[in-house]
């Protein structure tokens, strides 16, 4: 996803985008909904939200780590 489209989720969802990265607003989102903040973490491709908005830029930020 562009961080244009995760910028407008941020903001309509009120979350402040200050300067904060990609990543940092996906976890500010996931946050927010109550969900776990775990963007970015599922390097070994394990992940059990099936549903996850970010699941594909997860999987590809969490190699980049």
């Amino acid at each position: 996803m562009r961080i244009e489209e995760v910028r407008s989720i941020a903001k309509s969802r009120n979350i402040s985008l200050g300067k904060l990265s990609k990543s940092e607003l996906i976890k500010s989102i996931q946050t927010e909904e109550g969900s776990f903040n775990c963007f970015g973490t599922g390097a070994s491709g394990a992940c059990d939200q099936m549903n996850c908005l970010w699941r594909n830029d997860c999987f590809v930020t969490a190699q980049l780590n």
